[in-house]
């Protein structure tokens, strides 16, 4: 079978199309007719280096996945075979898949492999996010990084989950209008260094009471000053900036504001029960999927190439070579 496997940390020339055994589920497991890969931001940081990999190199890249059960594996559901799922592990870019039986989840009918694919990780990330803040009417929510990813489910999910005004920031002018068409009040192009002033020029005399911070830097800390005391609060989950939010027990003491941290096994653990309400809201049409291209599993090299570039409005998917049940491509 077609795989595509990490031949260690790098830029993106380090993933290679290979052609590899197909595996067998062991006990536990379900084996995967593949039809739709996302590519996700946090993949690109583990090829880069920058996370640890869950395995050694060589290995078969990915961590998610969406396709039908061909095979179940000793102590699984067998009512899963010939369900659509998505499902997480690890070595998923490849046409057929293992991975644990307990981590699937049904594929809403009427939602695609490539829209479930899209939506999974980033949008039950926000759900995450706004379950944790818990925004009332009156409140004034900041969302970074706006128009694509977890930024861009934010922007569609805030006031569903009780905001009030919604600001928001992209980089350049087609995110911008992105981030609008998702709902957002306001906008400010947050590749201009100055964009903290831009808000504070935007706000006047009011203040931002809930931050999701994705870009980290000194820039979270700027934001401090323009946050609501007592009850202002900044929830990190990223660092577009190459670097953590930069910000000291003292700085949130002085101003009495929050800082919660969102990485980790709970927060994974988190993020891992809201997958099916994630699938649901796109399958009802509850959220816009944010889906960039359909790219032939081959081009992963590509589709990572776009990533590191910031050149997406949305998640890439990659579609494997349609097989047949023995596992030949056709």
């Amino acid at each position: 079978m077609q795989a595509i496997v990490m031949s260690g940390t790098g830029g993106p020339e380090v993933l290679q199309v290979r052609d590899v055994a197909r595996p067998r589920p062991q006990r536990g497991e379900i084996l995967l007719r593949t039809e739709a890969v996302p590519v996700l931001y946090p993949e690109t940081l583990i090829r880069a280096g920058v996370y640890p990999a869950p395995a050694t190199s060589p290995q078969i890249f990915g961590i998610q996945a969406v396709g039908v059960v061909a095979e179940v594996g000793a102590g699984a559901d067998p009512r899963l075979r010939g369900q659509r799922v998505l499902v997480a592990g690890t070595g998923t870019w490849a046409e057929w898949v293992c991975a644990p039986a307990d981590s699937a989840v049904p594929v809403p009918d009427g939602l695609d492999p490539e829209n479930a694919a899209a939506v999974a990780m980033s949008c039950s990330v926000a759900l995450t996010l706004l379950d944790a803040a818990a925004a009332s009417s009156a409140e004034t929510v900041l969302v970074e990084a706006a128009a694509t990813g977890v930024g861009g489910y934010l922007t569609q999910l805030a006031r569903r989950h009780g905001a009030g005004t919604v600001i928001a920031t992209a980089g350049g002018q087609d995110k911008t209008e992105r981030a609008r068409e998702l709902g957002a009040d306001e906008v400010i192009d947050h590749r201009d260094p100055d964009w903290p002033q831009r808000l504070r020029d935007l706000l006047g005399t009011d203040t931002v009471d809930l931050v999701f911070d994705a870009v980290g830097g000194p820039s979270a800390a700027a934001l401090l000053d323009v946050m609501t005391p007592l009850r202002g609060r900044m929830l990190g989950y990223g660092w577009l900036s190459g670097a953590p939010a930069q910000v000291t027990t003292m700085d949130l003491i002085m101003r009495g504001l929050s800082f919660t941290g969102c990485p980790g096994p709970d927060w994974l653990a988190a993020v891992a029960e809201r997958r099916a309400r994630a699938l649901e809201l796109a399958a009802t049409g509850a959220v816009t999927v944010l889906i960039d291209r359909v790219l032939p599993l081959d081009r992963a090299t590509e589709a990572h190439r776009l990533v590191d570039q910031r050149a997406t409005l949305g998640t890439i998917v990659l579609r494997p070579t349609a097989t047949d049940s023995a596992g030949f491509s056709r």
